[in-house]
């Protein structure tokens, strides 16, 4: 898949720092929070996000732009890659 497209999407919203990344199956990441406004651009599988206000499901093509010190975590059943970035 020709990721370039979907970079210069992220990097007309003002994001950097844009990088690839993929998680197996059955991968879960408790709760935490970052420093920087976050986003997730989902090009493969699948991943849920939570928040303590709600509960985003990804799917190819999804984007969930988190704010800097929102506590959240996520998980995938299925395996997932994405796209993150961070808005400074």
């Amino acid at each position: 898949m020709d990721l370039k497209p979907l970079i210069e999407k992220l990097e007309k919203m003002g994001y950097t720092d844009i990088y690839s990344w993929c998680d197996e199956p059955g991968t879960y990441y408790n709760w935490h929070t970052h420093n920087y406004d976050e986003v997730r651009l989902v090009y493969k599988g699948s991943i849920t996000i939570g928040t303590e206000e709600t509960v985003y499901h990804l799917k190819e093509g999804d984007i969930l732009e988190v704010k800097a010190g929102t506590k959240h975590w996520a998980k995938t059943d299925t395996g997932v890659c994405y796209l993150c970035g961070s808005k400074k």
